[in-house]
Formats: C-alpha cells, sequence, structure tokens
C-alpha cells in the first residue's frame, strides 16, 4: 500500500521540501525493468556505431523522453575525427592461400544479430592505414614483458606482422607497442581461453563468444589524451584549431585488424618455430609457436574514410534552488560498435528510469537545492569524444561548479561495483544498504561485503583493506579509477571527483564484448534476465544523486582518502626495496648461467640491461601524508560531532570550503609524456590503459627507472597533498 506522503508526491499535492525516504520511494515507484527492456529493444534495433542513422535517432529518442519528464533539454555537438571502414583485407597467402576476416554472421536464434544493414565490418579505429604482406610472429598479449621475453630469444617482429591475443592490458596498446617495435601490421584476436568457450558454453548456448564473433574497438593512444586527436584540450567546436591526421600524436602508423579465433586458428595453427612460454598459451586446440618464418605470410590492408563527424550529447538539466551553481553531472553514454545492448545501453536505460522518477518528483514540486545535469553521451566507444570535448568546451565553468560526477557504462547482474574518489565512500555504503539485491532480497551492501569475504577464502585477489572492511561489516573501500569510461576527462583532467557504479560478476556479457552479438536477445538471456539489476542500478544511482542535490554539506568524509594515500605510498616502497634486491641477483648472473639453465631448443638470453634502483627522496611525500592523516581527522571527527548543528552560514562558507577540493591533486605540468592528464593520486597506466596506478608520477616513474622522474614527481605530489590537507584544515575551522 503506498504511504499518505508517496501518494501525495504522485498526485502533486506534497510540500516541496520531504525527508531522503520519501523521495525514494518516489524514484522507486517510477522505475520499471518493463520499461527498461522496451526502451532497449527499441535503442538495440538497429547499428548504433557514431554518425548511424539510428544513433541518431536514439539521441532524439533520448532528448524526446526527458522533456517528457519535465527537464530541460539541448544538445551539445562537435565535430571529431572519427575514422570509419571503406575497406579491409586479410589473407592467408603462404602457405595457402585464404580469405579470412569480414563481417560475422548473424545467429538464427538472435532477431538483431540478423539486422546488419548499415553495420561496418569489424574494425578498430584510429588504426593507421596501410597494405602489407609479411611473416607472422605471436607475440601473446604483445605488452612489454612479452617483447622483452621475445628478444631474449633472438626474435625480432621488424618488418612482420604481429598478431596478439586481447587481455593483459588495453587493446590499443598493442598496435602500438608493435609499431614502435618496428612490426608493419597488427592482428588482435579473442582467445577462447579468455571469452569463448573457456569462459562459457557459445553463444546461443551461453554467453560465450562463438568461433566468428570479434571484438571491436579503439585503438587511439588514449593514455595520451583521450576524445578527438585533432583537439587535444580544446573542445573539438566548428571553428576549433586542429592539429593534421599526420601530427596527430594519438593516430597509430600501422594498419590493424581486429579478428575471430576461427581466423586465428588459420593462422596460429600453421606457424613454425620454437613452442611459446606456458603462460602464453591459449585456449585453442594446437601447440602454440612464436612463428617469424617465411612459411607463413599474411596480406593485410585496411583503408579508412578520415573525415569528421558529428557527435551529439544530450544534455538535460533540473535546475538548483538554493545552490544552483553546484552541480550533481550524471552521465551514461549511448553510442555502440553495432547494436551494443550490453555495453553500453544497459547502462543508458537504467539511466532513463532514474530521470524519470527524478521528472516525477519535479512535477510534483520537489526542488533539488543543486542543478542536477543528466548526459547520455555520445562517441564513448571510439575514444572517450563526446564527453571529452564536453569537458574541455566546459572546462572553467565544470571546475567551479561540479561537485562530483557519476558515471556508469554496461550494467550486468551479480554485484554491485563502485570505484572512485574515496570521499564517498560512506554515502556509497549507506545507499547500498537501502537497495535490495534482486536475486537474494537482502541489501546490496550485504551481498557486496559476501561477495568479498567468500571470494577472498576462494583465493581471489583482494586487496586487504576491502576484505577487512568486509569482515568487520564497516564501509567497504572505493577502489582508484583508471580510464576506459566517460568519467576520465572529469577526473583526470578537469578534477571533478568521480564515482563509476555498475553491478556485474555474474552475466556473460564478455563473449557478445563489441561484437554484433552484443544485443538485445543476448542481454536478456544471459546478462540481466528481466533486467532486474538494471532496477537495482536506477535505485542505487537515483539515490545517490538525491543525496548530494540536497544535503545542507556534501556528505564527505576523508580519512579514507588519508588511508588511501598511505597505503599507496607504502606499495611504492615496498615496490623500490623488492626492486633493489631484484638488481642486486641479477647482477650477480652471468650470460652463460641463463644459458645453462634454459631448454637448449629454447635458449633463453639474460634479461635486458636494467638501469640499478637507486634510493628515491620519499620524506616529503611522507610528511605530506602525514599531514593529510591528521587533517582527515579532524575534519572528519568535527563533521560527526558538530555536523547536526551546523547554522545556514556555517553550512554555506563549509560547502565553499569543499568544493573543487579534488583540484588541489591536479598537477599543473600534468605526468609525464601525458601532461593532459594531471590528477597526481590516481591515473590509467601508460601501459595497462584501463587499470589504474595510484600516485602514478612516481610509481611509474619507479616502475620504468626514470628515477629522475620519480624524485621530482615525490615533490610535485607531496606539494598537491599538502594543498588539499591546507583546504581540509580550513574547512575544520569552520566547523570550531
Amino acid at each position: 500500500m503506498r504511504s499518505t506522503i508517496l501518494t501525495a508526491f504522485l498526485l502533486g499535492t506534497a510540500a516541496a521540501a520531504q525527508p531522503v525516504t520519501d523521495k525514494a520511494a518516489v524514484l522507486d515507484a517510477q522505475v520499471s525493468s518493463t520499461e527498461q527492456m522496451a526502451w532497449l529493444k527499441d535503442l538495440t534495433s538497429a547499428p548504433n556505431h557514431v554518425g548511424s542513422p539510428h544513433d541518431q535517432q536514439n539521441a532524439d529518442t533520448i532528448a524526446k523522453l526527458f522533456r517528457e519528464w519535465g527537464w530541460q533539454v539541448s544538445f551539445a555537438d562537435y565535430q571529431v575525427l572519427y575514422p570509419t571502414p571503406l575497406s579491409t583485407t586479410l589473407e592467408l597467402v603462404g602457405p595457402v592461400a585464404k580469405k579470412l576476416g569480414g563481417q560475422e554472421p548473424g545467429i538464427p536464434e538472435d532477431a538483431t544479430s540478423n539486422n546488419l544493414a548499415g553495420a561496418l565490418p569489424p574494425y578498430v579505429a584510429y588504426q593507421g592505414d596501410g597494405d602489407v604482406t609479411a611473416p607472422v610472429v605471436y607475440v601473446n598479449y604483445g605488452l612489454p614483458a612479452d617483447y622483452e621475453a621475445l628478444a631474449r630469444r633472438g626474435i625480432s617482429v621488424k618488418g612482420k606482422i604481429v598478431i596478439a591475443r586481447y587481455g593483459g592490458g588495453w587493446r590499443g596498446l598493442k598496435p602500438k607497442l608493435a609499431q614502435e617495435q618496428g612490426a608493419i601490421g597488427c592482428l588482435i584476436y579473442s582467445d577462447p581461453q579468455q571469452d569463448g568457450y573457456g569462459a562459457a558454453d557459445t553463444y546461443p548456448n551461453g554467453g560465450g563468444r562463438p568461433p566468428a564473433g570479434v571484438q571491436r574497438g579503439s585503438v587511439v593512444d588514449m593514455t595520451t589524451y583521450p576524445g578527438d586527436p585533432l583537439t587535444p584540450g580544446v573542445g573539438a567546436t566548428k571553428d576549433a584549431k586542429r592539429l593534421t591526421r599526420e601530427t596527430a600524436a594519438t593516430v597509430l602508423k600501422i594498419p590493424t585488424l581486429p579478428i575471430s579465433y576461427a581466423d586465428a586458428t588459420e593462422i596460429l595453427s600453421r606457424l613454425k618455430g620454437a613452442p611459446v612460454p606456458d603462460n602464453w598459451r591459449g585456449g585453442l586446440p594446437f601447440h602454440y609457436r612464436f612463428g617469424g618464418s617465411d612459411d607463413v605470410k599474411l596480406h593485410l590492408a585496411v583503408k579508412s574514410d578520415w573525415s569528421l563527424k558529428t557527435v551529439r550529447n544530450v544534455i538535460a538539466k533540473l535546475p538548483g534552488s538554493t545552490r544552483a551553481d553546484e552541480w550533481v553531472v550524471r552521465g551514461n553514454h549511448y553510442d555502440g560498435w553495432v547494436f551494443g545492448a550490453a555495453d553500453p545501453l544497459s547502462g543508458e536505460v537504467a539511466m532513463l528510469s532514474e530521470a524519470k522518477g527524478l521528472g516525477a518528483l519535479w512535477k510534483a514540486g520537489w526542488r533539488p537545492a543543486r542543478t542536477i545535469v543528466y548526459a547520455s553521451w555520445d562517441g564513448e566507444e571510439p575514444g572517450l569524444l563526446g564527453s571529452t570535448e564536453w569537458v574541455e568546451h566546459n572546462l572553467a565553468e565544470l571546475r567551479q561548479k561540479a561537485v562530483i560526477y557519476i558515471n556508469s557504462d554496461g550494467n550486468g547482474r551479480g554485484y554491485l561495483g563502485v570505484d572512485g574518489s574515496r570521499q564517498f565512500q560512506h554515502l556509497v555504503s549507506t545507499v547500498a544498504g537501502e537497495v535490495k539485491d534482486p536475486q537474494t532480497g537482502v541489501p546490496v551492501l550485504e551481498r557486496w561485503r559476501a561477495g568479498v569475504r567468500a571470494g577472498a577464502f576462494e583465493g581471489e585477489r583482494i586487496s586487504a583493506d576491502t576484505l577487512s572492511a568486509a569482515e568487520a561489516g564497516g564501509v567497504l573501500p572505493l577502489d582508484p579509477l583508471g580510464s576506459g569510461s566517460d568519467y576520465t576527462a572529469f577526473i583526470h583532467h578537469a578534477g571533478v571527483p568521480s564515482i563509476n557504479v555498475g553491478f556485474g560478476g555474474e552475466g556473460e556479457s564478455a563473449g557478445s564484448y563489441h561484437s554484433i552479438y552484443d544485443s538485445y536477445d543476448h542481454f536478456v538471456r544471459w546478462d540481466d534476465p528481466g533486467l532486474a539489476y538494471g532496477a537495482a542500478l536506477s535505485k542505487v544511482t537515483g539515490r545517490l544523486v538525491l543525496n548530494l542535490a540536497d544535503a545542507d554539506v556534501l556528505p564527505l568524509r576523508f580519512g579514507p582518502v588519508a588511508g588511501a594515500a598511505r597505503a599507496y605510498l607504502t606499495e611504492i616502497r615496498s615496490l623500490i626495496e623488492t626492486r633493489r634486491k631484484d638488481d642486486a641477483k641479477r647482477a650477480a648472473l652471468t650470460p652463460d648461467m641463463y644459458k645453462l639453465g634454459s631448454d637448449p631448443r629454447d635458449p633463453l638470453g639474460p634479461p635486458l640491461a636494467k638501469a640499478p634502483t637507486p634510493q628515491i627522496e620519499l620524506a616529503a611525500l611522507d610528511n605530506a601524508i602525514a599531514r593529510l592523516e591528521t587533517a582527515a581527522k579532524a575534519f572528519d571527527t568535527a563533521i560527526a560531532a558538530k555536523g547536526a548543528g551546523l547554522t545556514a552560514a556555517q553550512k554555506t562558507a563549509l560547502n565553499a570550503k569543499l568544493k573543487g577540493i579534488e583540484q588541489s591533486l591536479l598537477s599543473p605540468s600534468g605526468l609525464p609524456f601525458r601532461p593532459w592528464f594531471r590528477n597526481i593520486f590516481s591515473a590509467p597506466g601508460r601501459f595497462t590503459g584501463y587499470g589504474a596506478k595510484t600516485l602514478p608520477g612516481v610509481r611509474e616513474a619507479v616502475e620504468e627507472r626514470r628515477f629522475d622522474d620519480a624524485n621530482r614527481e615525490a615533490g610535485i605530489a607531496a606539494k598537491a597533498l599538502n594543498d588539499y590537507a591546507d583546504r581540509l584544515n580550513a574547512a575544520a575551522e569552520v566547523l570550531k
């Protein structure tokens, strides 16, 4: 039975200000899994790559829904370089002639997988066009450690076409490192060990990738900067000053294609040479070998349309009442590689339910204190295009007004996962305790804790602080953000605190990822049947928005930030000590020892020469973290004791002190080799792509043996953390 207050809300007779639980009830009443399924079926009914007719139609559909719900809606368009394939060729020319590649076949049991009119063939965006014929070398994941292993065996990829399997790191690193090693072409395939029959029954009998499935993707060098390659740092408006394609640092130079494991079998099964190490072997039914001889040759050619194309962001607002110049920003992208059911439209339809619920509150007379901005991004898949250009175009205003960015992307089934700025983790856990898990009926927070504890017992890699918090029934830590979705420009360039929210761990969407099989039929069968977790995501994220939009004082706690900083420094100290010990061991080994200690059929040379690891000056960074720990403890203690009794003037002053505090963590010069990335606390790794590196300026300099950089970056990080502590101390003064 509906409560009297809820009925009043729905009839539009309630007062504007109501307790959070009542607003949450109105939100929940508007969230419908059935409605989400209908939206998902419509939005995935045709190919949705950037610039496609259906992608543009979806923008209009989304805008229309927002307007119906009472939101103010506008479009933010940008003109970006986005290559699409005109022709792709892959042929085995020796020892036999055989055509490979091409569009994946539809599956009779999947209606939309056969609706390929207007779909692009499998490709990767921002590879380098070319036409090459050469022998093939298998390079495992194609990451730095793999090329070192090849070098120790005297195997070169210069003048060759490399074939790498997906996994281990972001796909864009594979052709980038290949071209740096002298390769003239690159193929990337999905090994069935990762997301095919090694992980699940193959589609349509399960969610695993079928033999002909191909993972599309972007290979733009996003570790240098995301967004439009021609307009780094500025919005790609019509009149923006642009680089040329030849001078754009993030566009690659060698032709590259993604291929299926059926096609990879035709190549890899014919390679000669020494067998690869055990950890290079995938799930295909033959012995993997390095190759490299003239026995196996490929013809690889790609030609693209390199014209500018328009990405269209849908921006919807509910203006704030008392703090209109403070923004709560929420986003999900809507473009896909083909149909995009799991990635990203499962997240988009969940966001639409939130927007409908907030719109119902608005029509009933509620006015948020802060302005709420909902963004449906275009062009995420090729390189975070829509969100990055919007952030760059509105950088000054965002730094002045945005108090948080909340992101989701593809959603799934299973456990709640939230990563991001740790000052929000108490709020996240509070909200997660209010929403029921669809499968078990317990709060998603309780299931989250259970999953952590059970996973640790079963041998999963779980951090000590996460396990400790789960065992104690406490607040669960948020892991740092790397890259791979639309939060990137907000947290790493603009300094807007950000979190990324979604459910997963039990669905089978990995097998359909970025292929024609990422369809409505696949998603409702194998990923989130009935979109029960779509509704759960709406309720979790909607509550986060409501809390942040209406809080008199932003609900922040900074002890977790200081604790994370201390843990990150401890890890770097351990890394330095481990490196110094390993360096000493390496120095004691002679080349003859490696020769005698390896299989004569696969002789292994010594590791490549490396500069020995010296002491790194970390005292200033250590002291800065100590100051941060003291400041965070003082603030958290004071806000817990006095927060409920603050005057209106104190609340206003406190919000002013806390707003923009994350910008203290921005390095004025940016990170080494990639000044677009400016956050000293976390960043996507130069050689991980998606995965986060913490205190990245220092950590990566140590990992890459750039020791002068390590000392300098430690000083930059120390200053940033001292500035952060100063801001916290000033906020604590307000509480006195």
